[in-house]
């Protein structure tokens, strides 16, 4: 299991559970599979994956609860399964911590790609360190807006002089803005860059991660630019 991608995947129904597991272990995956939130959430503390799959709809700790858990303990990448795409619970997900979703049924080679993109985002396509913010963009040094540091080398944030811990992708998320101050990066072009989306996706995941980013690094820090999409204030 150390040379592979460890994924623990926390799913109630038994079909789909044992289908998902088994093709992902044909994709090189090693999976942990748990049928229900609390039995996750001890094989999460227990095992240390790599990435977590979770449902939102699982009995004793519900999937956005579990998520939650995990953010509290970790920056592991996180993937909600919704099985509406237009449900409230895609947005709690995301709000919880999780870097994306998949609306269930889902095809698995779809699925596949959407694990891999994020792990490639946090630089362990293969399994390697976790939380790692790779291929970011090389702006180099520590750039300074306002009250906000950004040290762009040494992967740390400060705003008034005090650290901000931020996930990966709110990291990826800075480092785009950052490298352009001033400049409108359109949703789209942050899901391409952030999300390493080669196709159109939900705008929602960057909306609850730009809302999230805000809440850390100032409210006013992040501008939006109604109908073309955001801009860091310089």
């Amino acid at each position: 299991m150390a040379d592979q991608t460890h994924v623990l995947f926390v799913e109630d129904d038994d079909v789909i559970r044992e289908a998902t597991q088994l093709a992902l272990e044909r994709d090189g995956f090693a999976v942990t599979a748990m049928p229900d939130g609390l039995s996750g959430l001890e094989s999460f503390r227990t095992d240390r994956p790599d990435i977590a799959l979770l449902d939102v709809m699982v009995p004793g700790l519900d999937g956005v609860s579990l998520c939650r858990r995990i953010r509290d303990e970790s920056t592991v990448p996180v993937i909600m399964l919704s099985a509406r795409a237009d449900s409230i619970d895609v947005v709690l997900g995301l709000e919880a911590g999780a870097d994306d979703y998949v609306t269930k049924p889902f095809d698995g080679a779809v699925l596949v790609a959407r694990i891999r993109a994020v792990l490639r985002r946090f630089g362990h396509a293969g399994g390697g360190d976790r939380g790692d913010a790779a291929d970011h963009p090389d702006t180099g040094g520590v750039l300074t807006f306002g009250e906000l540091e950004v040290d762009t080398e040494g992967m740390e944030v400060r705003r008034a002089g005090r650290p901000v811990a931020l996930t990966p992708t709110e990291m990826r998320l800075l480092l785009e803005f950052s490298s352009a101050p001033g400049t409108v990066l359109s949703r789209d072009k942050l899901l391409e860059r952030v999300w390493d989306y080669g196709w159109g996706g939900d705008t929602r995941v960057v909306d609850v991660h730009v809302q999230r980013l805000r809440t850390k690094i100032g409210q006013d820090r992040i501008e939006t630019v109604r109908g073309f999409g955001y801009k860091l204030k310089a």
